[in-house]
């Protein structure tokens, strides 16, 4: 009876303060959006959230011009790109508010691919100069203006766009550290579930880069695209079911995870490798999302126990990975598919296109001068 008190009080007290931390977490997520402009301070434009919500809650405001700390560098934005994990903490789903902030976003920057020309260094920046056109990884990308860190930012090749490389940096790193935590190398057979979104169409010119056969999973009027950008065969998903071809290959880079494990299995060689690399399309809901990063656990658990291994990973902000991706582009082999440009102004109506699910490749907010 002792112990059975003990763990009832045990537990009680573990509620009590969990809601304790929950209510003290909820009241005291707050952001700068009340917080005026000092009079001496420069400013510029940007796109801020300073609530959860729809498209709506993006606004282009005046804001604080920022100063670079030692490591870092000022960046004039020309261009900046949207990804799933942008479009996801405006909504605010339950497990987003966990880490950005319960009742409030606690940075109300928007987005984080972006590139443009540095204005100006911190003490310790050796590797950079004022005028070098770069592109690299840095909340609040949508501005004018940006500091970042410089180990997240790496030269833009000459031969492309501001536009083509604020398109790269997320989409690209998810793109090839997937396909790297599948082993990939050359002279092997690589299939690309959902090859026409932003991380896909990286995908799918990596794989093409490493020398490998690439099969693309495209819609139908997705196919042209695929063929454009590299692949070798096209499998149009609105026709025909790729899990239940004669073919099989050494990796399956699954960015869609639309399929049981078993019929992902089914088209693998023996020690094949499936990379989890997504979560439904380019808008999944909280429900999706939720849902496939359950699945994504347990296949990769019940996948230790089999010849095939299906392999989950986290996308980090590697400067060695953006260089590789830059080297990729600067020789031809790798370039970005924008689908569409926005003016900064016009991000809401970007997010809002985003959010319909169909975007192909990348949506790219452009930074002009007249905003």
């Amino acid at each position: 009876m002792k112990i059975k008190r003990t763990l009832k009080w045990s537990a009680l007290s573990i509620v009590l303060l969990l809601f304790a931390w929950f209510q003290f977490a909820y009241w005291t997520s707050t952001n700068d959006c009340g917080r005026s402009i000092p009079a001496a301070a420069e400013r510029m434009k940007a796109i801020r959230f300073c609530e959860y919500g729809s498209p709506d809650v993006l606004k282009l405001e005046e804001v604080e011009k920022p100063v670079p700390k030692d490591n870092e560098l000022l960046v004039r934005v020309r261009a900046a790109a949207l990804n799933a994990i942008d479009v996801g903490i405006v909504r605010g789903p339950l497990l987003g508010r966990l880490f950005f902030g319960l009742r409030k976003p606690v940075f109300t920057g928007f987005a984080r691919d972006f590139a443009g020309v540095v204005e100006a260094v911190g003490n310790n920046v050796t590797e950079f100069k004022p005028g070098d056109e770069v592109f690299g990884l840095k909340g609040g990308a949508v501005a004018e203006y940006l500091c970042a860190r410089k180990d997240r930012v790496v030269l833009k090749p000459a031969n492309i766009t501001f536009e083509q490389a604020g398109a790269v940096p997320l989409a690209g790193l998810t793109a090839l550290q997937g396909l790297k935590t599948g082993k990939i190398h050359a002279g092997q057979k690589v299939l690309i579930n959902g090859a026409s979104g932003g991380v896909g169409t990286f995908a799918l010119q990596i794989a093409k880069a490493f020398d490998t056969e690439v099969t693309g999973i495209v819609s139908t009027r997705n196919l042209e695209i695929a063929r454009t950008l590299g692949a070798d065969h096209v499998i149009d998903y609105t026709k025909e079911d790729f899990t239940k071809r004669e073919e099989r290959y050494d990796l399956l880079f699954d960015n869609v995870m639309n399929h049981s494990m078993s019929e992902r299995r089914r088209i693998l060689k023996p020690r094949g490798i499936c990379v989890l690399a997504g979560f439904g399309g380019t808008a999944p809901s909280e429900g999706q999302v939720m849902s496939r990063i359950a699945r994504a656990f347990g296949n990769a658990f019940l996948s230790r126990f089999t010849d095939q291994k299906f392999e989950r990973y986290t996308t980090t902000a590697n400067q060695a990975d953006l260089k590789f991706l830059s080297e990729l582009m600067a020789a031809g082999k790798v370039t970005s598919f924008v689908e569409k440009t926005y003016r900064l102004r016009e991000t809401a109506e970007a997010l809002r296109y985003f959010n319909e699910g169909h975007t192909r490749g990348k949506l790219v907010i452009t930074v002009p001068s007249d905003l």
